[in-house]
């Protein structure tokens, strides 16, 4: 059992994921310090005034919790999107570069799809013969590519 874990621990595929899933981390702390030190500030400046934030006062002036506040809403859309942003070009696009020279597609189109005539799911690859979901056999619409 032990050996088990250890043979899934050790695949490539999940060390990647786990160096992955790390330095996301270590950017969304880093992300998060950019937006609350710099994008805040401005959100809240562009209100003017002495005012908490960009929004409204909901109840009585000064009762935080019902302060509807915009410029937070709108900080944490710009985090979201900058965070991406890193994760794709920073470990999305390196990762998709190394397995292209390995010989393997990810993050590739899907292939061409057919629906089930039996359970009506539309998400059946048009190579396949039977379909992942009731069981049933899926007539051929087209040959399956031939090598020669």
């Amino acid at each position: 059992m032990l050996r088990g874990f250890k043979n899934f621990l050790m695949r490539g595929d999940v060390i990647v994921v786990a160096v992955g899933l790390v330095t996301a981390l270590a950017f969304s702390t880093l992300i998060k310090a950019f937006t609350d030190s710099v994008i805040n500030p401005v959100i809240a400046r562009l209100q003017g005034g002495k005012s908490v934030g960009l929004g409204w006062q909901l109840g009585d002036q000064g009762n935080t919790s019902t302060y509807l506040n915009i410029g937070s809403f709108i900080s944490a859309l710009i985090y979201f999107v900058i965070f991406m942003a890193v994760i794709y070009f920073l470990i999305i696009v390196p990762y998709k570069y190394t397995q292209r020279r390995r010989g393997a597609e990810v993050f590739g189109e899907p292939g061409p799809l057919k629906t089930c005539p039996e359970c009506l799911a539309e998400d059946i690859p048009e190579a396949a013969r039977k379909c992942r979901y009731c069981g049933s056999d899926q007539p051929h619409t087209s040959e399956p590519p031939r090598t020669a």
